[in-house]
């Protein structure tokens, strides 16, 4: 059996029902996105784990029992009796979503400020997923022990996928963001940006231009997403290819869309799918995702 550890912030997720003033709740955030997907895409031999830290209210007690009920591992979510969880609430327009959130006294902000836990949740695992986002909610003292744990979990010969997801206002200002993420490459064997966040921050001309600083910073293979264009790839001898994806017939909500992306890409390579096939996985289950409302679509890996 393998086993990978997803690592970040779930969160009460707020959206519209239809019926004015009327909202339902569901949980969501990036890395748990892609840790459901990834359950759903995976056989029974794939143990998928996710560590975070909540608190110990009714609403963090619900959002274990989802994980639960989800097949999610659970053994390393640290409980935290002076924190809750964050909440956010979506806006769509057009498919496309804008989020207010709460997330000030969120227990996640302490997921790793526990080495023990941090160590015991990586001993054995095969793969640890983790992204910007977790890295942006942290204090510098926690990022540092994440990456120290990250890069012995690596050159263990585990491996560390991250995608950057790239989000300014989570940092102290753009030059801090992309110092640390940066650092955050430079430990993980596989980079997932998203071309579009990467040309706003970083000033790429091109997805080759994304994957070339990737790589001169330490990742070892990058895979670019670039919205419906073709996504861009590098194995690990440096060669950059390129890849269509089919196009998406209906687009109702892209939240999730590259997490998504991320779980069908990354399930196909773990079944020993080749990259191409793995981008067309990925490409399949986004286009599912973000032809229906939220974050987690349940029917969407049955469709992929």
């Amino acid at each position: 059996m393998g086993r990978i550890v997803s690592i970040g912030e779930c969160m009460g997720e707020l959206s519209e029902t239809g019926t004015p003033g009327a909202l339902c709740m569901g949980f969501a955030g990036d890395t748990l996105n892609t840790a459901y997907y990834l359950r759903r895409s995976l056989g029974a031999d794939w143990q998928v784990d996710y560590l975070t830290a909540i608190g110990t209210d009714g609403l963090s007690d619900r959002m274990l029992d989802f994980l639960t009920a989800e097949g999610i591992g659970t053994d390393h979510v640290r409980r935290l009796s002076d924190k809750t969880i964050g909440l956010y609430y979506i806006t769509l327009k057009d498919g496309e979503r804008s989020f207010t959130y709460w997330r000030n006294d969120s227990a996640a902000k302490r997921l790793a400020s526990d080495p023990s836990l941090l160590a015991r949740a990586l001993d054995g695992a095969d793969m640890a997923y983790w992204s910007g986002i977790t890295l942006a909610i942290l204090s510098n003292q926690d990022r540092l022990a994440l990456i120290e744990a990250l890069s012995q979990f690596a050159g263990r010969g585990g491996m560390v996928v991250f995608d950057p997801n790239l989000r300014p206002r989570l940092w102290d200002n753009p030059e801090t963001m992309r110092g640390w993420i940066h650092r955050a490459a430079a430990v993980s064997n596989l980079c997932l940006p998203s071309f579009e966040d990467e040309a706003t921050w970083f000033g790429d001309t091109d997805p080759a231009a994304t994957i070339k600083r990737y790589l001169a910073e330490g990742s070892r293979r990058v895979v670019v997403k670039n919205g419906a264009a073709d996504v861009s790839f590098t194995d690990g001898a440096g060669q950059i290819s390129t890849c269509a994806i089919p196009p998406v017939e209906r687009v109702v909500d892209t939240t999730a869309a590259g997490d998504s992306f991320n779980a069908g890409f990354l399930a196909a390579e773990l079944s020993g799918g080749s990259v191409r096939e793995a981008i067309a996985a990925g490409a399949r289950l986004a286009g599912n995702v973000i032809g229906a409302k939220g974050a987690l679509v349940p029917e969407a890996t049955s469709r992929a």
